[in-house]
């Protein structure tokens, strides 16, 4: 889609003609990435079956957009707008998983994190230099504000703790806070019930555990230091005992594309790695999981809050925020050590997990309101909508079954 294309649109004057609903409050979701994508889409059953919302999804790009985002967005079925029109658009309330997009809008903005929080340490390059990493929270004014305005009406928080974490780095943008909980979590939490049913759609059976290999993406993630990462894992655990389930960062498949990732990991799904796609199922394997050997990503401490045995794939001279869930777990848990065998590693997380308590330690620290992110943040979107919420309940519901990519 060009720049240059115009569509039919279900909000605005131009095509009122067409529609068969008037008067209706218009959201625009922007998508810059399929991570923000998958995370906003945990958002949208807050307008379920309401009458007087029209959806409508954007890439707010200006022509370097990933491929594999467009092919997201159709998957989904909603209405995709071109960036230059839907910035031209009298939209009602904006949605966003990233500042990207939010300086070109008017329209009332809700701002949420697409990974385990704003308020953690992430690592940081400057453009096109040798400098070294230095850490940042995503709670700066520089994330934040723009020209002397705070970017967002609504920035979503996920723990009290950040609202302090703001207080100190950005105080304009206090006013803006909404302390909601964390989403994925609280739908993760609802999956947990069903565990045996995502096992079994993982291909797992009766008397295997299931190892979750989560890797992040850049050079310094545990597949960006270990090219071998899942032909290791495999080559190191009875397959009669185990069943390995492989996540990869979005941010991969995005950037080298499915064909690449599949071609890369071959000899690995026929060794018996089941591979889940990159927009859903992570949650499903984290769920059916027994153990998490995992990197700094966000999906590892999701892994061990939902009760899994964590091993870090990670180094220890990365720079961790004090009182986060990568800090608690690089304290107490196991880091994975390549050249040994893997059973006692897997063992070895386990103890360490019940000696913490990690999984309700790492919890309390993902959320503050558990179970009541849906509640906060649809109270917050009606509220910038100018509507009064729906009567219905907030729906809460587990992730769908997952669906292994093709070998």
């Amino acid at each position: 889609m060009t720049e240059s294309t115009w569509v039919r649109s279900p909000i605005g004057a131009a095509d009122a003609h067409f529609a068969t609903r008037h008067g209706t409050k218009s959201v625009l979701v922007l998508v810059p990435h399929i991570v923000a994508g998958t995370r906003l889409l945990d958002l949208l059953p807050l307008f379920e079956a309401d009458h007087r919302v029209q959806v409508v999804f954007t890439d707010p790009g200006d022509g370097d957009s990933w491929p594999a985002l467009h092919d997201f967005l159709r998957a989904h079925g909603g209405t995709v707008l071109p960036w230059a029109q839907a910035r031209r658009a009298d939209v009602d309330l904006v949605l966003a998983g990233s500042t990207r997009g939010l300086d070109d809008l008017t329209a009332p903005a809700v701002l949420v994190p697409h990974g385990g929080g704003f308020g953690q340490y992430r690592p940081w390059r400057p453009p096109a230099t040798a400098r070294t990493h230095q850490p940042q929270t995503g709670l700066g004014p520089d994330q934040l504000m723009h020209e002397g305005r705070v970017r967002a009406d609504a920035i979503v928080l996920v723990h009290d703790r950040e609202h302090e974490l703001l207080a100190e780095a950005c105080p304009a943008a206090l006013p803006a806070a909404v302390v909601a909980g964390d989403i994925a979590l609280d739908r993760l939490t609802a999956s947990l019930p069903h565990r045996d049913r995502y096992r079994r759609a993982l291909g797992a059976t009766d008397g295997q555990e299931v190892v979750v290999v989560s890797t992040t993406w850049s050079p310094q993630s545990a597949f960006g230091r270990h090219p071998d990462l899942f032909d290791r894992v495999l080559a190191g655990l009875p397959r009669d005992r185990y069943h390995v389930v492989g996540a990869l960062h979005p941010q991969i498949w995005a950037h080298h594309g499915a064909w690449q990732v599949r071609s890369w990991l071959a000899d690995a799904v026929r060794a018996g790695l089941t591979l889940i796609p990159p927009d859903e199922g992570w949650r499903a394997a984290l769920a059916a999981a027994d153990h998490v050997l995992g990197d700094y990503g966000s999906v590892t401490g999701y892994g061990a809050a939902a009760g899994a045995a964590v091993l870090l794939a990670e180094s220890r001279d990365r720079p961790l925020l004090p009182g986060t869930p990568s800090e608690v777990l690089a304290r107490h848990a196991p880091r994975w050590r390549p050249e040994e065998p893997l059973p006692p590693q897997l063992c070895a997380a386990a103890d360490a997990r019940d000696a913490a308590g990690l999984p309700g330690l790492v919890r309390k620290l993902l959320t503050s309101r558990p179970g009541r992110a849906g509640h906060v943040l649809r109270r917050t979107c009606y509220r910038l909508l100018g509507l009064p919420e729906p009567a219905r309940a907030v729906p809460v519901s587990p992730v769908p079954l997952p669906k292994p990519v093709p070998a």
